[in-house]
């Protein structure tokens, strides 16, 4: 029996793991469908995926070999006349001297400072995801420090099979406007959302994308929400929607909230 293994979607290694599509014209690490109401497309984009907004080295220059610009930081050495005088740099009340440690001027004095307490703890540090990482990986890093992660890949073996993205309605715009749709969905508490949900050719049939599901709503349970929803497209081709079908989220444990030719919502109690 094959090994499975769940992981969250919290850094780039981790969104490496994201598996292909089933259809190659879409791309689940390019995908921007749900996060933009207007223009978003399940395309599969290339140029997404490189390293975005890095600084050009200049010609000649190795990469990574330029000096960071930093007002306050000596230049660079380099070669000089020992008989002129060293050029003056900026001071910095900032850098560390050797009559003391180093001293914020801004801090000093106010509530809550680190020497109000030098008992207490330091700020607990919040995950983050860089900002030239692929934009989508910076999609599901928004939530990291507060909510969490907003997307499992589903491991068989150690080889991705399975994706699926879900969040606070907040999170989704598309979710949000086809959800004002229907008065009669509760507005209060606000449910969470599973946008996608996806399977490799190679692992549909053997119920792993239910399984993901499961786990998903698990989760999500114990983050506090008392229900989920989802907004399937139901004519559509199974290659060719993230939301699966309704069929799919009946047997998942979802019930029909609103019935609707094209986008029914499924609803689950957590």
């Amino acid at each position: 029996m094959a090994r499975v293994e769940i992981v969250d979607v919290t850094d780039e290694d981790r969104f490496e793991l994201i598996p292909p599509c089933a259809d190659p014209s879409f791309d689940h690490r390019t995908c921007d469908y749900w996060e933009d109401a207007e223009r978003g497309s399940k395309a599969s984009r290339p140029s997404w995926l490189p390293a975005s907004n890095r600084p050009a080295d200049a010609p000649g220059e190795r990469p990574g070999s330029r000096p960071p610009s930093n007002p306050f930081a000596p230049p660079p050495k380099t070669d000089t006349n020992p008989f002129l005088p060293a050029p003056k740099t900026a001071a910095n009340p900032f850098a560390p001297s050797s009559s003391g440690p180093v001293r914020n001027p801004f801090l000093e004095g106010l509530p809550g400072s680190p020497s109000d307490n030098p008992f207490a703890p330091g700020p607990r540090a919040r995950p983050t995801i860089a900002a030239e990482a692929p934009r989508k990986l910076q999609f599901l890093g928004r939530g990291l420090g507060v909510f969490g992660s907003y997307a499992k890949v589903l491991l068989l073996d150690g080889e991705p099979a399975g994706y699926c993205q879900f969040g606070p309605l907040s999170a989704y715009p598309r979710a949000l406007r086809l959800r004002e749709l229907y008065t009669e969905l509760p507005t209060a508490p606000l449910p969470a959302v599973i946008t996608c949900i996806a399977t490799t050719a190679e692992a549909r049939r053997g119920g792993r994308a239910l399984r993901l599901v499961e786990e998903v709503c698990d989760d999500l349970g114990s983050r506090g929400f008392a229900a989920v929803e989802v907004y399937p497209e139901a004519a559509a081709r199974e290659n060719s929607t993230p939301a699966a079908r309704p069929g799919f989220w009946i047997r998942a444990g979802f019930v029909l909230a609103v019935d609707d030719d094209r986008y029914p919502v499924l609803r689950r109690e957590l």
